[in-house]
């Protein structure tokens, strides 16, 4: 289990970031309006969440990152990831149960040119909410979780990208030693403070 800690923690908290990005664009929130029509209004994620979509795609690129960096930057970056899944999970619970009418008041003025949280608030007949707030809720408790697992897990996590990169170094250096020296080396040399012409012949 902890050797493919980082591959779990990383394909989850990609998954929980492509979820709250997709979620962003789905309708959340229906509102009536007590205008005379009665008319249904749509209010989709990212405007019933402003933040939605922006955090959604941090959740991605940190979770893009955490594949890669080293041992101080998984814990900043794990913890970094809990704090995002507990404090979208906090907005969009408040969606999902409450439905308040500051979540759909950005798509009625929008519609009517009506501002101001009063003047909305007796606009609107009723708020009715969809499975995606309750789905993206469950995808920020998963998130939650995950950068918690990235914190608690980090120190165990495989670095094979330095194996690689030590590899890579080594085979490099075999290479340069096993052909003759040609005028790049030169001018490294020179660099270095190295005169090649000091070099003995073979």
């Amino acid at each position: 289990m902890i050797r493919r800690a980082r591959l779990l923690a990383v394909v989850l908290i990609v998954a929980c970031g492509a979820i709250g990005v997709i979620s962003s664009t789905q309708t959340w929130l229906t509102v009536v309006l007590d205008d005379g029509a009665e008319r249904g209004l749509a209010v989709p994620g990212a405007s019933a969440i402003p933040v939605l979509a922006p955090l959604s795609l941090a959740v991605l690129a940190l979770g893009g990152a955490l594949s890669i960096v080293g041992l101080v930057l998984r814990y900043v970056f794990g913890a970094l990831t809990a704090v995002i899944g507990a404090l979208l999970a906090w907005l969009t619970a408040q969606v999902a149960f409450s439905h308040p009418t500051t979540a759909v008041a950005a798509t009625v003025t929008e519609a009517t040119g009506i501002t101001g949280e009063a003047a909305v608030a007796a606009l609107v007949a009723s708020i009715t909410a969809t499975a995606w707030p309750v789905v993206t809720l469950v995808a920020w408790i998963v998130l939650l979780a995950a950068g918690v697992f990235a914190v608690v897990t980090a120190a165990r996590w495989k670095a094979g990208d330095r194996r690689y990169r030590t590899d890579e170094t080594a085979t490099t250096a075999h290479a340069a030693g096993s052909r003759p020296p040609d005028a790049i080396d030169s001018w490294d040399d020179l660099s270095r403070g190295d005169d090649p012409t000091d070099r003995p012949l073979d």
